[in-house]
């Protein structure tokens, strides 16, 4: 009960500083589109400064500019295609398949974290930092788009630095420094995504993944 005790007893205004990314990030699974994810992540951006999770604000600052980055790159894409009405359902049968596998791996790694003696705020830090792994995950398995990828990705890396920041709390209490290395791999999978996007789109192949399989965002 203590984990639920955790997250019931936070302030309203942390509470809500929390749930801006999260729910820009899942707004960004619900609906397709390069408007949703340009104005998602500029909203996960803007909140983190505030991301006191991570404590060395050169960090924050860093996750800040590489989120507008994306925001920029994601939102100056061509306008999505007509939807072919000749497309067969194949994605529909992936994506529940994904979204019961990043749900079922959520709630496991939920249980875990319940099931430790860890103190209020390390239970929701780790907690949070799981259920950002798991959007940028589902992001990835449901919305088939190669550009915007580059949200998924960096989801997954946010998540990942937010997880390292809660281990260093429990492992070096009053520790912040960090060298910032999950940051720039998250910023290099970020680049290579948008780089390899360009490249298909100039070779006139498309941005879409398996459009072999009519899997669309």
């Amino acid at each position: 009960m203590h984990f639920l005790d955790a997250w019931s007893r936070l302030a309203p205004l942390d509470f809500a500083r929390l749930l801006v990314p999260f729910a820009a990030l899942a707004l960004t699974i619900l609906l397709p589109g390069r408007r949703v994810a340009a104005l998602a992540s500029l909203a996960v951006a803007l909140s983190m400064p505030l991301a006191f999770e991570m404590a060395a604000l050169s960090l924050r600052l860093g996750w800040m500019l590489l989120w507008l980055a994306i925001a920029a790159r994601v939102g100056s894409g061509d306008p999505d295609p007509e939807p072919d009405p000749t497309a067969r359902p194949g994605g529909f049968e992936s994506g529940a398949v994904g979204l019961m596998l990043g749900l079922a791996l959520f709630v496991l790694l939920a249980a875990a974290i319940a099931r430790q003696d860890l103190s209020p705020e390390q239970s929701r830090a780790v907690s949070y930092a799981i259920a950002i792994l798991t959007l940028g995950l589902l992001r990835l398995m449901l919305r088939r788009h190669l550009l915007r990828a580059m949200v998924a990705f960096a989801a997954l890396g946010l998540g990942l630095q937010l997880l390292e920041q809660a281990a260093r709390s429990v492992s070096l209490p009053g520790e912040t420094s960090d060298s910032g290395g999950i940051l720039l791999g998250t910023a290099l999978a970020v680049a290579l995504t948008a780089r390899l996007a360009t490249a298909r789109e100039q070779a006139g192949g498309g941005v879409w993944v398996s459009q072999a399989h009519d899997l669309h965002d």
